[in-house]
């Protein structure tokens, strides 16, 4: 190893997709093999030599029973001696194809900057007294099962400390691959369209859109923000957040008023449960069925375990033009599109096979769009400048199977207590385009009579 020259290349153990996996965990960024203990040695010194003072840094250990594991830290390794919080820190575990994040419990510091090996919460410690890894029980900043996260093997085959950099800059002179105006007239205009809209049918006095996605990708919060735009204030109607199973269990519909006195617009937005990877969780394909065909009321409360069942009496006629859904859209969560694991993807084909039996029209939303790329969090404006977010949107198109111009990216409102002209702008653009692929789906099945002259 001595004579391994000083700029040759060091080799990384992660393959092209767990590269990929990882970098989906942290947004957009690059990786930069900083230090191989195999190549380095395993001694605490060696790490501090190659990785003090390289800002954040990713962990990457690999143990004899094939685990691989290991974490992430924001600030700094400088042999201070003190203790540092950093609430970005977290630890992760390959299960199967996909990498697992356990975020730091609140409370806690993230690890004790001493000269040392690298730990995470005084937890997990690797280059323990010179040895490869130690796990000590008795701490608790990190929730974590050593079966699961390293099947309780701590000797190690290798590990790996890579430099993570974002990657958010793009020239002045580069030009959008959108064209958006970002100005009040335009979202004034938007905002007209929308509620001059009539259906292209006349049977039809408002267009129904279906919302499904995995959960807690922001169907609910999509709501609330176009709610939040005709209201002029922040809303909270339906229930949001980011528990791990859906917090929408029933089927709602939900009509949007002109302002709090105003009339009814002529849309309406309809929530379901989210669309879980395991089977007999989350929303069923039998129930989605139903729904598209206008079977399921307002609030019919949905039982993962068996499909829903329409009465006898409402069954034996088919619902009206007016019930059943015209639009699908997908609400796809921009930060985990790589992370999307191969059932979900399935459970999404299997939808969209069925949507597309239906002719329904149909448009993937890209949400947290600001989580997704710094660039897009300093300035949304630039959303259509940032290449990471372009790379997102062909990736949710080749996964999902809809066209490019299909996907539209947003941010809806979450943590704000003020409306935001960018942010309308971006969202009101993606509800017109739903009234026009409704429309577009009206003027494909109804004969020309039922149009009004």
């Amino acid at each position: 190893m001595a004579s391994r020259t000083h700029n040759a290349p060091l080799a990384s153990s992660l393959t092209e997709e767990q590269r990929k996996q990882l970098c989906g965990l942290l947004g957009n960024v690059e990786l930069t093999l900083l230090y191989k203990a195999s190549v380095h040695g395993y001694q605490a010194s060696a790490f501090h030599q190659r990785c003090d003072r390289q800002g954040p840094t990713l962990l990457v250990a690999y143990n004899h029973s094939g685990y691989i594991f290991g974490g992430y830290t924001s600030v700094d390794y400088t042999q201070s001696g003190q203790y540092i919080t950093d609430e970005e820190a977290f630890l992760f575990s390959f299960q199967g194809k996909i990498p697992v994040c356990i975020k730091m419990n609140s409370g806690y510091n993230a690890r004790v900057d001493d000269g040392g090996g690298p730990n995470f919460g005084q937890q997990v410690y690797f280059c323990y007294n010179n040895q490869p890894v130690r796990y000590n029980t008795g701490a608790s900043a990190f929730t974590v099962n050593p079966t699961t996260m390293y099947g309780n093997d701590t000797r190690l085959s290798e590990f790996e400390v890579y430099k993570v950099e974002q990657i958010c800059a793009v020239s002045s002179e580069e030009k959008p691959w959108r064209n958006v105006l970002w100005k009040a007239e335009r979202k004034d205009k938007l905002m007209e369209m929308i509620r001059n809209y009539k259906p292209l049918v006349t049977s039809v006095s408002r267009v129904r859109i279906l919302m499904i996605g995995p959960v807690g990708a922001g169907k609910s919060s999509f709501f609330n923000s176009i709610n939040s735009i005709f209201m002029g204030r922040i809303t909270s109607k339906a229930m949001s957040g980011s528990a791990g199973t859906s917090l929408t269990t029933q089927f709602r519909t939900y009509p949007v008023k002109d302002g709090r006195e105003g009339k009814p617009l002529p849309f309406v937005l309809c929530d379901t449960m989210g669309l879980e990877e395991q089977t007999g969780a989350g929303l069923d394909i039998e129930d989605i069925s139903s729904i598209l065909q206008g079977r399921v009321h307002d609030r019919y409360k949905f039982n993962p375990t068996e499909p829903f069942q329409p009465d006898e009496q409402k069954a034996s006629k088919p619902a009206s033009l007016q019930e059943k859904i015209h639009c699908v859209v997908y609400v796809i969560d921009a930060t985990k599109i790589s992370l999307m694991s191969d059932k979900l993807q399935e459970k999404l084909a299997s939808v969209r096979r069925k949507v597309n039996s239906l002719g329904i029209a149909q448009i993937v939303l890209m949400t947290k769009v600001d989580e997704a790329c710094p660039l897009v969090e300093k300035d949304l404006y630039k959303i259509y400048l940032s290449p990471y977010i372009k790379s997102k949107v062909q990736e949710v198109s080749s996964r999902l199977g809809v066209p490019v111009s299909c996907v539209l990216p947003v941010k809806n409102y979450s943590q704000e207590l003020e409306l935001e002209l960018n942010c309308d702008v971006l969202l009101l653009t993606a509800l017109q385009q739903m009234l026009n692929f409704a429309d577009d789906y009206l003027d494909d099945i109804c004969p020309l009579e039922d149009k009004p002259k």
